[in-house]
């Protein structure tokens, strides 16, 4: 048995109760699955026999409520919004050549949706950067569409929650960082 009065925290680090993610309600949020929504209320509900204190998330785009176990929050991958950073970091994918591989769509359908699923940024970003089409390419599949609008759409409620606009103003920025990436890297190409 150890005893917890003698275990030493090496100097500035936080005890490991102090680092469990924490929300207030108003927060705005990324639920891997859902994208952004936001802390509407903290409840406590009863539940087997046992309290549970969960923070109830509304996705207003899928008028859906999200309970979610406060001690859960974490190991579900629940976070807040990305930093400047990792959103700069975003754009700037965006403005990368897409990269394409060549296997088959049912894979790289699955490895997108991972991508998105994960919640991570600039893994969406990647998604939307690779799936996109300028007017003068060919036209997407309708499976090709439904995936780049569906992350399309995830990362513009994430930056418009950031800059404070509304998703068409956020999803416009986006559109016109990949339609001037796709006219640098595709002028090379001569129509044939």
């Amino acid at each position: 048995m150890i005893d917890s009065s003698r275990v030493i925290q090496p100097e500035g680090s936080i005890p490991m109760a102090a680092k469990a993610l924490h929300f207030d309600v108003g927060d705005y949020v990324v639920y891997p699955k859902h994208g952004v929504g936001r802390v509407i209320e903290l409840q406590k509900q009863e539940i087997a026999g046992m309290q549970l204190e969960l923070y109830v998330l509304r996705f207003e785009k899928e008028k859906m409520t999200l309970r979610v176990p406060t001690n859960k929050a974490e190991s579900v991958g629940m976070r807040k919004l990305s930093s400047d950073k990792t959103m700069r970091e975003a754009m700037e994918t965006l403005k990368g050549k897409p990269k394409v591989k060549r296997t088959m769509w049912s894979r790289r359908a699955q490895e997108y949706e991972a991508k998105i699923n994960s919640g991570d940024l600039v893994s969406i970003a990647e998604v939307v950067r690779d799936l996109f089409r300028a007017d003068d390419q060919p036209e997407q599949s309708y499976s090709e569409r439904q995936i780049f609008e569906g992350a399309t759409s995830r990362l513009a409620r994430e930056l418009a929650a950031m800059e404070q606009v509304d998703e068409p103003a956020a999803q416009e920025k986006i559109l016109d960082i990949l339609r001037a990436a796709a006219a640098i890297y595709n002028k090379d190409k001569v129509p044939a």
